[in-house]
């Protein structure tokens, strides 16, 4: 068993068992692995420990039965693994940045996080660089776009699924949407603005963000698509953000600065702005 078939073993087990406690020994056992080498592969690979990993499921699946159920905050709670109200609710409003009740009130559910899933072979693990060209995407490429959105939810707050899409199906249309496909998955996927230099999404598939993508996507902007603009501009969480899983710091490790704080959808973010290399250079 190669070490993907292993996390989609930890995977399964963890799905099946997100309603009881979840140690790292029983995960492990279940997976005939060692406790240190299942917790960093599954790092390496998820891009989360397995305990923010299981936390982060549990709560998708609480703020989906406090939205779409009238089940008891306190049974909520018991199935998210919290023994109690008090407990589940500090690290609920920690991540979703709003309390249970006022989450229930509002009716407007979106994931922290959704199951992973890996299928197939997964050539980009193999290499240090992307092996796909960057194009543009049309409508026929929508499935495997959403495939990939779903896997990383975790880096986009307030992501509403039917808004995305439609958002996406117009940048299409205005050739403002990019995509790097294997011929089975999405391996990358990027939304951003000619008028403005903004990026409005970017997203890499977990297993392939050490080869390169999100850096492949930005010179693609700065040498052919958007050379004459100085700056580009993307949004993500703010320092200190519970619910951020690293994004913040891929952006930094890319070359992006903070910029001034916002709220998007309710949701407290940060705004980072990226020098265009071509015009400090030319300028």
């Amino acid at each position: 068993m190669n070490y993907l078939e292993k996390m989609k073993t930890a995977i399964e087990y963890i799905e099946t068992r997100l309603t009881q406690k979840l140690d790292l020994d029983d995960i492990a056992g279940a997976v005939h692995y060692s406790k240190y080498h299942l917790h960093r592969l599954f790092s390496r690979t998820v891009g989360l420990t397995i305990h923010d990993y299981v936390k982060r499921r549990q709560l998708t699946e609480a703020a989906k039965l406090l939205v779409f159920s009238d089940r008891p905050i306190l049974d909520i709670a018991l199935l998210a693994g919290y023994e109690g109200q008090q407990s589940f609710s500090a690290v609920f409003k920690a991540m979703y940045k709003q309390s249970p009740n006022r989450f229930r009130e509002r009716e407007v559910f979106y994931p922290l996080q959704l199951r992973y899933e890996f299928a197939g072979e997964f050539p980009m693990t193999q290499t240090d660089r992307p092996l796909f060209p960057i194009r543009f995407a049309f409508e026929e490429d929508l499935p495997f776009w959403m495939e990939l959105t779903r896997l990383v939810v975790d880096g986009f707050p307030c992501l509403d699924e039917a808004e995305h899409i439609r958002t996406v199906r117009q940048c299409m249309k205005q050739k403002e949407a990019l995509i790097i496909t294997d011929g089975q998955r999405a391996l990358g996927t990027m939304l951003f603005s000619y008028d403005t230099g903004t990026i409005g999404f970017l997203g890499v598939h977990p297993l392939c963000r050490r080869q390169g993508i999100a850096r492949a996507f930005l010179d693609k902007l700065t040498d052919e698509l958007l050379p004459e603009k100085t700056a580009f501009s993307i949004t993500t969480y703010r320092s200190g953000d519970q619910a951020d899983p690293g994004h913040r710091k891929a952006l930094i490790s890319l070359g992006f600065g903070e910029a001034e704080p916002l709220v998007e959808f309710g949701y407290p973010t940060q705004r980072f702005i990226l020098p265009n290399r071509r015009s400090l250079i030319h300028g």
